[in-house]
């Protein structure tokens, strides 16, 4: 069982720089997959970034080169380093743990999102 916090949210001007937290309680932290999904408004929650239990990341082709998924398993914590934010980027932000199993995807826990505003 794992519980998911997110912080880091608010807001930012164009071009600028914010770094999302995602914190995890519970146990076997490094044995999850992790990532990260933005829900812009009136439209469906898309998946930003991930990074698996042995590191190796993905990312959407919309922030790829501007976005950077990392983790920490000694704190628990998943990040989400975002540089030269542009108004689409505005959303509320989810992580989420997953496992695969089988080959599928299962996800285990959301936090409960922090929001991003891009504006000038």
């Amino acid at each position: 069982q794992v519980e998911l916090v997110e912080s880091g949210g608010g807001l930012v001007q164009p071009g600028g720089s914010l770094r999302l937290s995602c914190a995890a309680s519970g146990s076997s932290f490094s044995m999850y997959g992790m990532a990260w999904d933005r829900q812009a408004p009136g439209k469906q929650r898309l998946l930003v970034a991930s990074i698996t239990s042995d590191g190796l990341t993905n990312y959407a082709d919309s922030v790829k080169g501007r976005f950077t998924i990392s983790r920490d398993n000694a704190k628990n914590t998943v990040y989400l380093q975002m540089n030269s934010v542009n108004a689409e980027d505005t959303g509320v932000y989810f992580c989420h743990a997953y496992k695969t199993v089988n080959g599928f995807k299962v996800v285990s826990a959301w936090g409960q999102g922090t929001q991003v505003t891009v504006s000038s």
